[in-house]
């Protein structure tokens, strides 16, 4: 028996690939992901535009989650094939913005708070919205997963 020897030319994986370059491709999917890299930019810059950049640990942590963020976005929208297996870091990341200011132990002020929650938020909305586009078939009602290709 033998065996070929790129699996790359496999139908279930050519099918795989062509249906996470259409879920790329939507113009849905590019909003998105556009969205998602401005949340994430503006996260990892609002202790400067809000004016909490004096409390350390915010700032870190803000700087640091918010440029995550920017780079799944960038990943998304690049390469959605190979990162649509870590797209539930995205909403994941938004939790974790929003609770943020109640776990790091600092001087959370209104301003940090707010700032978080509806920030955290959308990047928790946008990153279900990445995640839903990776389903596809499977997320829609009926759809069961891959589809075999009918001849």
């Amino acid at each position: 028996m033998t065996h070929p020897a790129d699996i790359g030319t496999h139908p279930d994986i050519v099918q795989m690939r062509a249906r996470y370059e259409a879920a790329a491709a939507n113009p849905r999917a590019q909003v998105t992901d556009g969205l998602t890299l401005l949340a994430g930019t503006y996260l990892a810059l609002s202790p400067w535009i809000v004016g909490f950049h004096r409390l350390s640990p915010f700032t870190v942590n803000n700087l640091i989650t918010g440029i995550l963020v920017a780079l799944l976005a960038l990943g998304f929208s690049s390469a959605f094939g190979r990162t649509y297996g870590i797209s539930w870091v995205a909403p994941a990341i938004g939790v974790w913005t929003i609770v943020a200011p109640w776990v790091i132990r600092g001087h959370a002020t209104t301003g940090t708070i707010v700032n978080n929650v509806i920030t955290g938020a959308i990047i928790l909305i946008l990153g279900l919205a990445t995640m839903r586009f990776g389903m596809g078939e499977r997320g829609r009602p009926g759809g069961g997963g891959f589809r075999r290709p009918t001849p």
